[in-house]
């Protein structure tokens, strides 16, 4: 059988089923330089880590090099089936730029030092800012791709050892929302659906999840159910013409913006024409008759003025979803990242709670992931969460906690919620944080308004370590640069979306230097002399299993209990799903079965918040409300976006994701296939509006904002008129000419959900004009207007500062 192209062909050939079967294995692989299996030294277990879908697989070693990835055929979440990433995203492990020593700043320049003399300069400067400041001063920003050994160990030093409760990561950027609808609609976080879900619906709706690339391996299943008898009819919900929307029975485009009068208009139909279970909604649910009240006020026409969607396109959808007997409903970026993001994606759990859609084969919710270990920020206490989904506003959660860690309760910081991403970087610019450690993460690319975070990282007071496996724009910005291992490098395990823990076993050395992210962290637990309240070492073990036993007894008796998992359990077959205790040894494949939810007051994760100001809801306010712990149906009002066109600006910009690539492509830029597949960016403009302004397809086009410019290609696509779409992978460290802004968070404005805290990377104000036609015919440039300032080149790092211990410009020093 020929070999299939799978950058051509990124989702492989069909494997048709019908519902409720089991969908049959196709296992893909990938081998460098002409390899065979045979050839092969060993095969080692893992899954991938370059989306949140959590594919098994294992790596092909030979000669102590990986060359190879194989599907895991016994994995429930792929049956033997690889994206195009997880097949060619592994290559960037051998590339040759890795960083492989430890570098430090000195007359302005990063220079290859040794460990002790860059964890010198690290622990120090901690310990002189506690000692001047206290743990306020200490802020750690993190990732979604290490793993729940590292994240576990990291949040027990950040809130437990140092006190600091300045602990978030780039999570917040593409999944805060997931936890915080979850924990609005069942006051705990934890998806209560299943991947098996697509192998039994009949309908499936997507909200700003464009699966077909994020995740392609589910795609590629659902692609298997359309291919098979009685397929699943879908709904998609995205102002762009993406590869789900074709296949979708009804594609709703919606102004950027405005999910919340959408959802309330498809809700408004459902109850209006009693497609709702008022049995399970009296028995299990609270909040109905304020969600009634409030729907009534978006009927379809009010929604199809505001969001430019017809009023019978309204009433398909809500038919589609409002009639079927096994919905399936998964969220992503779409609505994650605009400014009522949490209200939005709550109006889709609500679907669900009043249709009674839970804990049933094909009946799932899946509030997606953006990143492979997402889910274990959230857990672990590695973000804006404490560990075991505890309740930062419950003294018995905290005590319990402060009882784990052998420390007393006033060690554990909870006078208020754990401080979001971008409140750190706020702060950091205000100068009370002096020392930021940025882990595995690129924040001059992926933070919105990227002009002002280079000038925050660019402050002399603030002491800025950086830990990553490759030189970043974010590095350029360091005084301390730490080299670490990666996936294959190191042993761990991570939970994708729907729950499923798989162990991922080291298969090679990292290079040179380079350590285990635990392995940093444990030595700067041990140079700090952290210790509980005995004085016994504040972290108790030494290896990933012992962390991970840690984090077991952690998780003991909450909602995201693993203390039925061993690594040796997780050896050999397929990943597991927590929560798994005794009562559950097999795993759990979907939650709230029988309305049973996890929102006692006295157990729940979190009380709520106002939908509005985000405001956190009181522990006596929500005990009156739900004393009882039922599903909890809120409703929300639409408010207009932040930002909206103008004369000058008479488009809306919005951003996202491509197949080929992950976050800043520092990993798959290196992969040759998939930076071959996407090499540039480029933005894509409706027809209609290519056609008024005279532009054409391959003309170089200036994006401008309020904020600043970026110059990328046009491609003419199937996007809603007046917006455009620009990919936010791109940065600079790879850029021929690094002056020609090509970032698209050089546009985005700073500003987040009220709840979520999750930044508006959807909507923005833009304008466009043609620099150059595609023959390359050039168009005079008008002069720049200080509203839009010419960014997009990396201003020059710090210049003069030595990374000593302790060498601060004062809190209130100029930068």
């Amino acid at each position: 059988m020929a070999r299939i192209d799978r950058i051509a062909e990124p989702w492989g050939s069909r494997t048709p089923y019908g519902p409720g079967e089991t969908w049959p294995t196709r296992v893909d692989s990938y081998l460098a330089d002409g390899l065979t299996e045979e050839q092969i030294d060993r095969w080692v277990q893992s899954a991938s880590i370059l989306h949140s879908n959590g594919d098994g697989l294992d790596i092909a070693v030979k000669d102590d090099r990986i060359v190879g990835v194989r599907g895991r055929a016994v994995d429930r979440v792929n049956h033997g089936r690889l994206g195009p990433k997880d097949l060619f995203g592994w290559q960037a492990n051998n590339s040759a730029d890795r960083l492989t020593r430890p570098l430090i700043r000195r007359d302005g320049e990063l220079v290859g030092t040794d460990w002790d003399t860059a964890m010198d300069a690290v622990v120090g400067t901690v310990k002189r800012l506690l000692e001047e400041q206290g743990p306020s001063a200490i802020a750690f920003y993190t990732t979604g791709q290490l793993f729940i050994e590292d994240y576990y160990t990291l949040g027990l030093i950040a809130h437990g050892g140092i006190g600091t409760n300045h602990v978030d990561g780039n999570t917040r950027l593409c999944t805060a929302t997931a936890a915080a609808a979850l924990k609005e609609s069942f006051a705990c976080d934890g998806q209560p659906g299943s991947y098996t879900d697509v192998d039994h619906a009949d309908v499936i709706a997507l909200y700003g999840h464009n699966v077909a690339e994020t995740q392609s391996v589910l795609w590629t299943r659902i692609l298997d159910r359309l291919a098979g008898p009685n397929p699943p009819k879908l709904l998609c919900v995205d102002p762009r013409l993406t590869p789900v929307a074709r296949a979708a029975t009804v594609h709703l485009a919606p102004r950027p913006g405005t999910n919340v009068m959408l959802m309330n208009a498809l809700l408004h139909e459902i109850v209006r024409n009693g497609w709702y279970d008022r049995d399970y909604v009296d028995a299990h649910a609270v909040g109905f008759d304020a969600l009634k009240t409030q729907v009534e006020k978006y009927p379809p026409e009010v929604a199809a003025e505001v969001c430019d969607v017809p009023a019978d396109q309204i009433r398909a959808a809500a038919r589609l979803v409002g009639t079927a007997e096994r919905l399936l409903s998964t969220v992503l970026q779409g609505f994650y990242q605009s400014h009522q993001a949490t209200a939005a994606a709550v109006q889709v759990n609500n679907v669900h709670i009043l249709r009674g859609m839970l804990g049933k084969p094909g009946c799932g919710l899946l509030q997606m992931n953006g990143q492979p270990t997402a889910e274990n920020t959230r857990e672990c206490g590695a973000d804006g969460d404490l560990p075991g989904f505890r309740n930062w506003n419950n003294d018995a959660h905290i005590k319990d906690l402060a009882r784990v860690w052998n420390l007393e309760q006033i060690q554990i910081p909870h006078y208020a919620p754990p401080t979001h991403a971008m409140q750190i970087f706020r702060y950091a610019e205000e100068g009370s944080i002096r020392f930021l450690w940025i882990i595995g993460t690129n924040p001059l690319v992926s933070l919105p308004e990227l002009r002002r975070i280079r000038s925050i990282l660019g402050q002399e007071r603030l002491f800025v370590v950086v830990q990553d496996i490759f030189a970043t724009e974010t590095t350029e910005f360091a005084d301390v640069v730490l080299p670490a291992a990666t996936w294959g490098e190191k042993t761990g395990t991570f939970t994708n979306a729907d729950r499923t823990v798989h162990l991922s076993e080291k298969a090679v050395e990292p290079p040179g230097e380079a350590r285990p992210d635990m392995d940093i962290f444990l030595e700067f637990a041990r140079r700090l002399g952290l210790e509980d309240k005995d004085g016994a070492p504040l972290v108790k073990w030494s290896d990933p299993e012992g962390a991970f036993e840690g984090w077991k007894e952690c998780s003991r008796g909450r909602p995201c209990d693993y203390t039925g998992i061993t690594y040796d359990k997780l050896r050999g077959g397929s990943g597991i799903q927590w929560p798994c205790s005794e009562d559950n040894p097999d795993g759990t494949e979907r939650l709230y079965a029988d309305g049973a939810f996890w929102a006692d007051p006295d157990h729940c994760e979190e009380y709520g918040r106002d939908m509005v100001t985000g405001a956190p809801v009181a522990a006596v306010e929500y005990r009156a409300m739900n004393p009882d712990g039922k599903a909890i149906l809120k409703a929300a009002e639409y408010l207009p976006p932040i930002e909206l066109p103008s004369e000058e600006y008479p488009l809306l910009l919005t951003t996202g994701r491509t197949l080929y690539h992950f976050h800043t492509r520092t990993k798959t830029g290196r992969a040759p296939q998939l930076q071959a597949a996407a090499p540039e960016v480029w933005v894509e403009m409706a027809p209609t509006d290519a056609a008024d302004r005279g532009l054409g397809e391959g003309d170089l086009l200036e994006i401008s904002t309020p904020r600043g410019r970026v110059e990328a290609r046009l491609r003419i696509s199937g996007i809603r008129p007046g917006v455009v779409f620009l990919p936010f992978h791109y940065g600079y460290w790879d850029a021929a000419d690094s002056g020609t802004g090509r970032a698209a968070n050089e546009l985005t404005i700073t500003a987040w959900d009220p709840v979520s805290k999750q930044p508006l990377f959807k909507t923005a104000a833009a304008a466009v004009r043609r620099l150059a036609r595609a023959d390359g015919v050039s168009t005079p440039a008008p002069t720049t207007t200080a509203s839009a300032p010419v960014t997009g080149s990396l201003p020059p790092t710090r210049g003069g500062h030595d990374a000593e211990a302790g060498e601060l410009l004062p809190a209130g020093g100029q930068a």
